[in-house]
């Protein structure tokens, strides 16, 4: 998170600067599943000291932080903001009870998710069981590139979004198959428009494998509904002959009508 990019405002009168520097020092506790210093959040928002205290000292004293020795950790008042979204979502809404109801189906873990700032947030989730090594949830959040879910919504975007994507992301090898060449990613991407779905096969994670198709709304891809499971329990052929039509299914349904009227 760099500080240029969220904290300009772009000669725009109404931008509230001393807004936006909270809301970054706020996103840092996202970051980590653990306390956060001063410090930490000087260096990953770019912001002085003195701005950073006086952010974290202003959410202490509102309750939506809590100072834990020289460390910050957030209190529980901050989950309004993330449960007022998901209540609120028609598309969050319509999606929960099928994705438990494909999990019961299928035994395995169902997620939906949606593109924010280069990344794919969680924003539904039926768990069957533990299939990584960091817990998802909703409000995870994972690289575009390198998900099912993440290269669904990738493809339903013009090919000069997904280059200029490419060009600004740090393609990170986060297992030995991670795919990071832009070239070959781009032609991943026409393929899953091509066929309709995606298939990341260990290259989030190290033993596990997933599947996503996307969500459409008025012919745009908006989600994506994917199945993770691991690759010793199903296998690549697994993945498409039997969670495929069910993903597929489940989607159709959520496509269908005024999803975010």
């Amino acid at each position: 998170m760099q500080a240029g990019t969220l904290l300009d405002a772009d000669g725009d009168p109404e931008f509230m600067t001393s807004l936006a520097r909270g809301l970054a020092v706020m996103r840092c506790f996202a970051e980590r599943a653990r306390p956060i210093r001063i410090a930490e959040i000087t260096r990953e928002t770019g912001l002085s000291r003195p701005a950073v205290r006086r952010c974290l000292h202003t959410l202490v004293r509102l309750g939506y932080a809590e100072q834990v020795g020289q460390s910050y950790v957030l209190r529980p008042k901050m989950l309004a903001f993330g449960y007022a979204y998901l209540s609120s979502s028609p598309l969050v809404q319509r999606a929960q009870p099928l994705l438990d109801a494909l999990r019961d189906q299928i035994g395995e873990s169902c997620s939906l998710g949606v593109r924010e700032d280069d990344e794919v947030y969680y924003v539904g989730r039926a768990e069957a069981s533990r299939i990584m090594s960091i817990a998802l949830r909703a409000g995870s959040r994972l690289p575009l590139y390198a998900t099912s879910m993440g290269r669904v919504l990738l493809s339903g975007q013009p090919l000069p979004e997904q280059q200029a994507y490419l060009r600004r992301t740090h393609l990170v090898a986060l297992t030995e198959k991670t795919e990071t060449d832009p070239k070959s990613l781009l032609r991943i991407f026409s393929t899953v428009a091509e066929q309709g779905y995606a298939i990341v096969d260990q290259e989030l994670e190290a033993g596990l494998r997933s599947v996503a198709v996307p969500i459409r709304q008025g012919g745009q891809v908006v989600a994506a509904l994917n199945i993770g499971t691991q690759a010793a329990r199903l296998s690549m052929a697994d993945l498409r002959s039997r969670l495929l039509p069910a993903l597929r299914r489940v989607a159709s349904d959520l496509s269908r009508g005024g999803l975010f009227a």
